[in-house]
């Protein structure tokens, strides 16, 4: 019998010429496989041979939250900066304009190639705001106000008409968002002022005309009769002279209908100083006033003649100058 290539039925080898055995067949050249596996890895992980034998699958990296929100970020920033463009191309602005150290003006709405304002909104430093609409010259304020005319750097500057919550309206010049120029104000109890503002008060030369008929033609300053003026009442009586604060003050001359006549000195709108009283019959008073009455040393005469020459206290003699 050939023993030169025996079969060991025992351990499942084979035995070769020289004695030694050969590997088994199922580790040979090949590794053993589940059943099922056909020799490829799971889809999504990748398989690393180690030396031992051993299999390691590599995950998928997850994405920080870091990451994440930096995507978030820069996804907000195009979109605002994709809005901000829209808005710019279609012509809405932001301008905020100077008028003092502590007034400003605020406007957000459409503008014109050059910069001037269409329609928007207007907001001032003392918590006003307004909206604006330059096809109709028209501004409409939250407080009631409305203004019809000219607009230079968001403020009232040319010609316009201003008519007040409270009823009141002035038609005139305006500049700097303020009256100034030549103008008229119409109030609502039905005074009516016409001459010259600055800075928005009445300064000037000016008419005033009140609703009881009487009438002020003359000087105006810090919006008061200040200077020389005219002021005929409406009962026919008329003064002629100074005014200081709307009161007569100063050298002045008033005329009464019934003829009397009063030349001379005022002080907070009353005769006070000296004067001269001619009453319509004649008599005449040269003297001292108080309280627009004869008061101090005076001197009076009858259209007689008769003449009294000494001192007077609330329009009564009171004795006869000393000789």
């Amino acid at each position: 019998m050939d023993n030169r290539n025996v079969r060991n039925t025992t351990s499942g080898s084979t035995s070769s010429r020289n004695g030694y055995q050969s590997r088994p067949v199922s580790q040979q050249g090949q590794r053993r496989q589940a059943p099922g596996v056909q020799g490829r890895a799971p889809q999504g992980s990748m398989q690393t041979r180690y030396p031992s034998g051993t299999v390691r699958r590599k995950r998928k990296k997850k994405r920080s939250f870091a990451s994440l929100l930096l995507t978030i970020i820069l996804i907000a920033v195009a979109v605002i900066g994709i809005i901000i463009l829209a808005v710019y191309l279609s012509g809405v602005r932001y301008t905020k304009v100077k008028v003092s150290d502590d007034l400003y003006v605020k406007f957000l709405g459409k503008v014109d190639s050059n910069g001037n304002p269409i329609s928007g909104k207007i907001i001032y430093s003392d918590g006003i705001t307004a909206n604006i609409n330059t096809t109709d010259n028209k501004i409409e304020y939250s407080n009631g106000d409305i203004y019809y005319g000219e607009l230079k750097n968001l403020l009232k500057n040319g010609t316009g008409r201003f008519e007040f919550s409270n009823g009141d309206v002035y038609e005139g010049e305006f500049s700097n968002d303020l009256m100034d120029g030549n103008g008229k104000y119409m109030y609502s109890g039905g005074d009516v002022f016409e001459g010259t503002f600055e800075n928005g008060i009445k300064s000037g030369t000016g008419k005033y005309t009140f609703a009881s008929g009487d009438v002020y033609e003359g000087a105006f300053e810090y919006d008061k009769k200040n200077g020389n003026g005219e002021y005929r009442y409406s009962n026919g009586d008329l003064y002629v002279g100074n005014y200081v604060n709307d009161l007569k003050e100063g050298q002045g001359k008033y005329t009464w209908t019934n003829g009397d006549v009063y030349e001379g000195a005022f002080h907070e709108d009353k005769r006070e100083g000296y004067g001269i009283y001619k009453w319509a019959n004649g008599e005449i008073y040269e003297g001292e006033f108080k309280d627009n009455v004869l008061s101090g040393k005076g001197k009076y005469t009858w259209p007689s003649g008769r003449v009294y020459e000494g001192f007077f206290e609330n329009g009564v003699i009171i004795r006869a100058e000393e000789e």
